[in-house]
């Protein structure tokens, strides 16, 4: 099937988060859309409570889908869920401080034994990478992307033989390498969609200063990293931490708590994947532009999203169950956030998101061109 050219289709994006007839409201937020032909259109979003928590399990029957305030029929839209896999690839990397405070004081089998149940419990879909760090410049790659299953074989050896080459904690340093790690392995990605997760476990703050906290805190931000923390024992800036576990901070009071907290990040996570929907139908439109209209109700919350596009060309034998043809971006166009997340309707000044009019919608500006990255050669996996 031939894709609609995007750039001509998509007219304008936004998302809307309404309360409805006096319900608390949920946040949906578009990450991307699909539209090609015959007729499919397929939205990808996230779906958070009020409290910002995720809505899982949602089924295809919930959502009420309108083209041009008119709503279609789920005989005559064929919707349905898909399997975000079809388009999309998560990476996590586990960031593990190794530095003298955590292998001389004997804390390296528990360590390694909470690696373990962490690859366990972490869903299947995502792509695993485990590094370690001491007071050195580089991080040193423990198992690679692509190395789960051996890296489980390996569980009561994983750690074992680390000795750091320099006892001080680069801590902001690591997490800048971690970050252009992701980065290389989402480069190296054939699908559209690429997201970065970040775990860190840390029991201690940066001790060897090659790097600020602000240079690393902005490594995150630029690249639009998911970004999880670990931390051990009483020496943790805790406030440092949160900051840098934007989505989630777990102290481990001792040693005995680190198997607990390990499996607690993999469950969080887990969850935090299941906010997510690729939702795909059938339109009716056979040509023009036309406003799409998403909404949904779940534990006595609603919420609405919005999209526009163009129809010019649609045709019958629509399938929905089709794999989205989301845009892989040009290098010369990839942005530096390269989770390729969509945010509308955030009150950006930034000429690459959107504006809001006086009603809360999206109205489309014109986006600078990017500069080619100077990212080096993706690892191997």
């Amino acid at each position: 099937m031939k894709q609609v050219d995007r750039n001509t289709m998509v007219l304008g994006m936004a998302l809307v988060v309404l309360a409805l007839g006096g319900c608390h409201s949920m946040k949906l937020e578009l990450v991307d859309a699909s539209v090609q032909k015959p007729s499919n259109v397929a939205v990808y979003f996230s779906m958070d409570d009020s409290k910002g928590e995720p809505v899982p399990g949602v089924e295809a029957s919930q959502f009420k889908i309108y083209e041009d305030g008119q709503l279609i029929s789920e005989y005559e839209s064929k919707q349905t869920i898909l399997n975000p896999e079809v388009a999309i690839e998560r990476y996590t990397l586990l960031l593990l401080d190794m530095s003298g405070s955590v292998v001389d004081s004997g804390q390296v089998p528990q360590v390694q034994e909470a690696v373990g149940a962490f690859l366990e419990n972490i869903d299947a879909n995502e792509k695993i990478a485990i590094y370690a760090f001491d007071g050195r410049k580089e991080i040193q790659p423990i198992a690679k992307f692509g190395m789960r299953e051996a890296a489980l074989e390996r569980r009561n050896e994983l750690l074992s033989s680390y000795e750091p080459k320099d006892p001080s904690t680069n801590l902001n340093g690591a997490v800048i390498e971690a970050v252009a790690e992701l980065d290389k392995a989402k480069e190296k990605s054939k699908v559209p969609l690429r997201f970065g997760t970040l775990v860190i476990f840390t029991d201690g703050t940066d001790r060897a200063h090659r790097a600020t906290s602000d240079e690393a805190m902005n490594a995150l931000e630029e690249n639009d990293v998911t970004t999880f923390v670990i931390g051990l024992g009483g020496e943790v800036d805790s406030a440092q931490m949160e900051k840098y576990g934007k989505d989630g901070f777990i102290l481990a009071e001792n040693t005995d708590a680190i198997d607990e907290a390990f499996k607690e990040m993999a469950e969080k996570i887990n969850a935090h994947a299941l906010r997510y929907y690729l939702l795909s139908y059938c339109s009716p439109s056979r040509a023009g532009n036309h406003e799409l209209t998403i909404e949904v109700e779940a534990n006595e919350q609603r919420g609405r999203l919005r999209y526009e596009f163009e129809a010019e060309g649609f045709e019958p034998e629509c399938d929905p169950t089709d794999a989205p043809k989301f845009e892989i971006p040009d290098e010369a166009d990839r942005q530096p956030e390269t989770n390729h997340r969509f945010r509308f309707g955030q009150g950006h000044d930034d000429e690459d998101d959107q504006a809001n009019d006086e009603n809360g919608n999206g109205k489309k500006k014109k986006k600078k061109k990017a500069s080619n990255s100077d990212t080096p050669p993706a690892v191997e996996y």
